[in-house]
């Protein structure tokens, strides 16, 4: 067979392969949601409220898969190393993205914002200062009044030092200039339990996590770190509205982000249809009742808002001197 004949048979075989790699043919097989969490959790409720609507809007499977360990950094980790094509993308959050870097950089050797491209936040979640149930403080006031009369003596526990609750409490403190010891458990459940139980006294807790025990009296909540209330507690103010916090507004995300390099196409068509399943009233209402309030923005407002929570983060954390190097 001539070298031109040749040529043009291999070109022809290939061009199926080759149709199905160009970006256009984007979803034609299943796609990996990996979520850094355990099932169950706020991030994993999260994810599963959202993906098999965006499975049907894509026209392919979307397989949530858990993949624990390291707080999230492990998952993160297995994304930024995958194929950039589209189908493996990280259901994130800010404490493996963005804040295990910053508080451990010998053992994390990854940007999160550079070797991730964030696509799309999907909801956003309050924190919720909680107390013991015998706590003696009626309201975030007196609870200032009461960590400054006993500074050192009182304690509270995160799902790990360095972690977004973490942080989010050293937040806390920095602002109303508090003086507590800190206690880091494994998992934000495993805080919520010792906190109902008297064994802890404050945590820095997701909404949709410690709003169950926060209705039924097992644990006292004090107010909420975003600026507005949250819709599932209405009777919890702000911490906002207390002197001390004047000016707090602080949400936990839980986004879409894939691997660096992806193609620009893949990228605007999973902002798309996500966003299309966030607008639905049903998806709306599911996400509330679960304690997520909507975080509506483009794929450059979403890169930006992470950018300039990394500033405020890595501020923080030099701050109290977070480290585990």
């Amino acid at each position: 067979m001539p070298v031109t004949r040749r040529v043009a048979s291999a070109l022809m075989l290939a061009l199926p392969l080759l149709a199905q790699a160009q970006p256009g043919a984007w979803p034609s097989q299943p796609i990996t949601a990996v979520v850094p969490f355990s099932a169950g959790g706020s991030v994993d409720v999260a994810a599963r409220l959202v993906m098999p609507r965006l499975a049907e809007r894509l026209g392919q499977p979307v397989v949530v898969e858990n993949t624990v360990g390291a707080s999230g950094t492990i998952a993160t980790q297995r994304v930024i190393k995958a194929r950039a094509d589209g189908y493996t993308l990280l259901f994130g959050v800010a404490s493996p993205v963005t804040v295990a870097p910053l508080v451990s950089p010998g053992r994390f050797k990854y940007d999160g914002l550079k070797e991730l491209l964030p696509v799309v936040p999907v909801a956003a979640s309050a924190f919720l200062l909680v107390g013991r149930p015998d706590l003696p403080a009626a309201n975030a006031a007196e609870l200032v009044k009461l960590v400054r009369s006993q500074p050192g003596k009182l304690n509270f526990g995160t799902d790990g030092v360095g972690t977004s609750l973490h942080v989010t409490a050293e937040m806390l403190k920095q602002k109303a200039q508090l003086d507590m010891v800190h206690v880091p458990y494994k998992s934000g459940p495993q805080v919520l339990t010792e906190l109902a139980g008297g064994q802890i006294d404050l945590a820095v807790l997701p909404v949709a996590l410690a709003q169950g025990m926060a209705r039924e009296g097992k644990v006292k909540a004090f107010g909420v770190t975003s600026r507005q209330r949250a819709a599932t507690l209405p009777d919890v103010p702000s911490l906002s509205e207390t002197a001390e916090f004047a000016g707090l507004d602080v949400l936990a995300w839980q986004g879409l982000l894939l691997p660096a390099g992806t193609d620009a196409s893949i990228a605007a068509r999973l902002a798309r249809e996500t966003a299309a399943v966030l607008a639905e009233p049903d998806t709306q209402r599911r996400l509330a009742e679960a304690g997520f309030a909507p975080m509506a923005m483009t794929q450059a407002q979403f890169a930006d808002y992470l950018a300039r929570e990394k500033k405020d983060l890595a501020a923080t954390i030099a701050a109290a001197h977070i480290t585990v190097d």
